[in-house]
């Protein structure tokens, strides 16, 4: 048997004046991620230095230009820059416009990289949305950001989290406007694009659960008619596609049921739907996937932490569970298109 693939994992900073530095840090001094993939980081020597002196580490560090460069080494940082940047101005725990656009340049940096095929996945640490404001970005977050700067005709969602694979039908809006966006083309779409995905990570004829709106998926119009008029019609018309779906399922048990594995993916109607169930099972290694992309991309699901930024006392498995999930799924997707 050859060596085990690893792919080239590309791991930005997030927003220097949070916990970013501080987990990818601890993520780099992770023997775990250099077994899995090859490792380097998009940010600033300087901040990264900064942080492990805050954490009492000493670390190597090696400046690339390109991912050639890397060593992958364990003990060494590969740690590519985007720029001279004022660090000694970058405040612990601030909304700072310089850090935001330091954010944003090491985000543009990995897709650039990975538009170019010189990565084979991502993992993101947090931003803050605020601060990239500031600088001037108008996408909410990484998702979209990420979506529009590879001009990908989609970036789907996925929660990952012990044996459950959870998409949204929509993010960032209200639960009144997510309930109303969620339509029967909508979710067919969402079905669709879930099946084109998984199979390309070898996942064949994946079994694709969605979820239910209303109390009792409605009762029967009782309590709702979403599950009659736009969810159960979805199902059937994916089912018509040679897509192995089904549902609607009811929201309160689909996720305990598919915690065991039965379900190849979940589809959850709104943003909350979904999240609760993972973050309930397991908060730390819940992470977050996005699919569509010409590259995979993973992050952490939890913000900036601005409260506890530079107190050495942030945690890094959730970045360290982002970063192997992500190279897992990169590893699959390369031994798919191999075949």
């Amino acid at each position: 048997m050859g060596e085990k693939f690893r792919p080239v994992t590309a791991i930005t900073m997030g927003d220097p004046a949070g916990i970013g530095p501080e987990i990818v840090t601890g993520t780099m001094l992770s023997k775990e991620i250099h077994a899995c993939c090859k490792p380097f980081v998009i940010g600033s020597r300087a901040i990264m230095e900064r942080a492990a002196k805050i954490l009492g580490k000493e670390l190597q560090y090696h400046i690339i230009t390109d991912s050639s460069e890397a060593r992958y080494e364990y003990g060494t940082v590969d740690i590519m820059e985007t720029g001279e940047y004022d660090t000694d101005s970058i405040a612990w725990g601030k909304e700072q416009k310089l850090a935001g656009q330091m954010a944003i340049d090491w985000i543009m940096k990995s897709i650039e990289l990975g538009m170019a095929g010189r990565i084979d996945a991502v993992s993101t640490s947090p931003i803050h949305k605020g601060a990239i404001k500031l600088a001037g970005v108008k996408e909410p977050g990484h998702t979209e950001i990420y979506q529009h700067a590879t001009h990908s005709p989609y970036a789907l969602t996925m929660f990952s989290c012990h044996k459950l694979r959870v998409f949204f039908v929509s993010r960032h809006m209200s639960l009144v406007d997510a309930c109303r966006y969620a339509t029967k083309d909508v979710i067919l779409e969402n079905v669709v694009n879930i099946d084109k995905e998984l199979r390309k990570i070898g996942i064949e004829n994946p079994l694709i659960a969605v979820a239910g709106l209303n109390p009792h998926n409605g009762d029967n119009g009782l309590f709702g008619t979403e599950e009659m008029t736009d969810i159960g019609p979805a199902v059937e018309a994916a089912k018509e596609r040679g897509i192995n779906a089904i549902g609607p399922c009811p929201g309160d048990s689909v996720f305990h049921i598919g915690k065991s594995g039965k379900f190849d993916a979940i589809l959850s109607l709104y943003h909350d739907q979904g999240h609760i169930a993972c973050k309930t099972l397991d908060f730390e290694k819940s992470v977050t996937l996005t699919f569509g992309l010409p590259f995979i991309r993973s992050s952490v699901d939890h913000g900036t932490a601005f409260d506890i930024a530079g107190k050495g006392i942030a945690g890094c498995v959730s970045l360290i569970e982002s970063t192997m999930v992500v190279s897992e799924y990169a590893a699959k997707q390369h031994e798919k298109e191999g075949n």
